[in-house]
């Protein structure tokens, strides 16, 4: 078993991709790898450390959750099945009530909802074992590129819509921020308002309401929806995690998710953001 890891270690961190990595103002991100397996977490942080990473390592969820809110890591790595009574779950949901960084689930569990569980309590990926080192390193990047995405990277608009239409009434160069009739976004803030009222969305859902308010009236498959959102996820199109995020994201922002106002279904295809003129009307496309 050691072997086999070291030598999964050694491949994952040779070739090109293995390069050094330098970003966050020269800083290397810090990844904290918490896994009570001793062959498995000395795996993990070699491989990471390789490719320039730095590694702190947790074996339980209370060491985690301690070492995370003294030094908050860039991405944390949480397997499952943790001893000590706070099981990698419980673990991941206390973390995310103070932490904002990317965290992806390890786990030898591989049903659906397991899978689902994870994304409820806040975890970003969700990873089965036995995995590769070089699939492992490579979403930790692809979370961290997301992560250190600058708000000046991101299109400068500010996007207005008529109340009576739903129509887009001109598009004007001047802050990351989209107005819809009682929903804001502030792409920049990452802030939400619904009715005036401040909405609390997690990151995920987040990135999935502005990707779709940025297609304003476009309708979009599930797959251009799970590519844009999820970039990472390098095996397989699961769709059900849009499906499950979109159930989620309209309880926050819906007075009404069977009958929704900005977020609405197309059967067969995927799903559309637009501007329902009143409540209720327009049931050919209904949620």
């Amino acid at each position: 078993m050691t072997d086999n890891l070291t030598n999964q270690a050694s491949a994952a961190t040779s070739g090109s991709w293995g390069a050094s990595l330098q970003g966050n103002g020269g800083r290397s991100p810090t990844v904290l790898v918490v896994d009570d397996e001793d062959a498995l977490r000395a795996t993990i942080a070699y491989s990471l450390r390789r490719v320039g990473f730095e590694v702190r390592t947790a074996v339980n969820g209370r060491e985690a959750l301690i070492g995370a809110r003294a030094v908050p890591p860039d991405l944390i790595l949480l397997d499952v099945l943790l001893p000590g009574g706070v099981d990698g779950f419980e673990t991941c949901r206390l973390l995310r009530q103070t932490l904002a960084c990317p965290i992806i689930l390890i786990s030898a569990r591989t049903s659906e909802i397991d899978r689902v569980v994870g994304l409820e309590v806040g975890a970003d990926d969700y990873v089965t074992k036995p995995f590769s080192m070089q699939e492992l390193v490579a979403r930790v990047r692809a979370h961290l590129r997301r992560a250190s995405v600058k708000v000046a990277d991101a299109p400068s608009i500010s996007l207005e819509v008529n109340d009576a239409t739903g129509r887009t009434a001109g598009v004007k160069v001047t802050q990351t921020r989209f107005n819809f009739p009682g929903l804001s976004i502030d792409t920049g803030r990452r802030d939400v308002h619904v009715g005036g009222k401040a909405v609390a969305l997690k990151r995920r859902e987040f990135d999935l309401l502005t990707f779709l308010a940025r297609n304003h009236g476009i309708v979009l498959t599930r797959n251009q929806i799970l590519r844009a959102v999820w970039p990472e996820e390098l095996h397989g199109e699961d769709t059900r995690t849009v499906d499950v995020h979109v159930s989620r994201l309209r309880l926050k922002i819906e007075s009404d998710p069977d009958e929704p106002r900005f977020v609405h279904t197309i059967r067969g295809t995927g799903y559309q953001f637009r501007v329902q003129a009143s409540p209720g009307s327009g049931r050919a496309t209904r949620g």
